[in-house]
């Protein structure tokens, strides 16, 4: 299923990807080979497509109210194609989107940016309502030491119940990396051509860190430009943990058309 799809998605630690906004730019070293881009490009003036567009940033409204026609509940990566805090998308459109995430609570979604500032004013702000979410997941993207401690030290003062790092691509050792607050940690290589090769012994670090913190750990992949070969085995196991769910019952149909009618104005 590519990547541009919603229901389903082959990144492992989640079940369902949510693009409410395509597209994006790049800000650091962990962008270079952007997945999504290379895809959204392929596609660039094929009339029709997703991703006529290529990789432009712009709003999709009209997959607003998606997750309310999942009644299955699901982990949903919110932007997979994006990012929710590219300086592009309007406050007002951010908050469509929390609202959406707001009444479909019994998905869990998983929102992961590298634009920790602006996530950080805004969750602090006009937005702390969020922070009672406990379904919501916030995350940063850590690829090095110089653009991704810093995000991680917004993430820590992001009003928020569950905060996540996405340590991937991971491109150097990060050395002690600041767990405090944190609730789950995914670590993963580069793949695809060009990939650049990520140390064991960076893996192993992180790894040990998170068990002396008791913090939740996910590991991705090796990756490399055959991501499949390699596998995503540490040291002969599978580490697949993640923070604990609490599970919520879906509303029934009519109740989710109701939302849905309701939402549409916002659209």
């Amino acid at each position: 299923m590519g990547a541009h799809m919603s229901d389903g998605s082959k990144i492992e630690w989640t079940n369902a990807t949510w693009n409410p906004v395509r597209g994006c730019t790049k800000i650091s070293p962990g962008c270079a080979h952007c997945y999504a881009e290379t895809f959204a490009e392929r596609f660039r003036g094929v009339p029709d497509h997703p991703y006529e567009q290529g990789f432009d940033l712009r709003l999709v409204p009209e997959k607003l109210t998606e997750p309310l026609r999942w009644a299955t509940p699901r982990r949903i990566f919110v932007n997979s194609m994006s990012d929710l805090f590219h300086e592009g998308v309007p406050d007002e459109y951010i908050e469509s989107v929390l609202r959406v995430m707001r009444i479909a609570n019994w998905h869990t979604y998983q929102v992961l940016t590298k634009r920790s500032q602006r996530m950080l004013r805004l969750l602090q702000g006009k937005m702390r309502w969020v922070e009672s979410q406990t379904h919501i997941w916030w995350g940063v993207s850590v690829e090095d030491r110089t653009h991704g401690l810093c995000r991680v030290r917004h993430l820590q003062a992001t009003p928020a119940a569950v905060r996540f790092l996405s340590v991937e691509p991971l491109l150097e050792e990060l050395g002690a990396l600041p767990l405090r607050d944190i609730h789950w940690v995914i670590v993963g290589g580069e793949s695809g051509p060009g990939a650049r090769p990520m140390r064991p012994a960076w893996v192993r670090g992180i790894q040990m860190q998170c068990r002396e913190t008791e913090t939740p750990f996910f590991f991705k992949q090796w990756g490399g430009v055959r991501k499949g070969k390699a596998g995503r085995e540490l040291d002969g196991r599978t580490y697949d943990e993640y923070p604990k769910i609490k599970p919520r019952t879906p509303p029934s149909i009519a109740e989710r058309r109701a939302a849905m009618s309701v939402l549409q104005p916002a659209v």
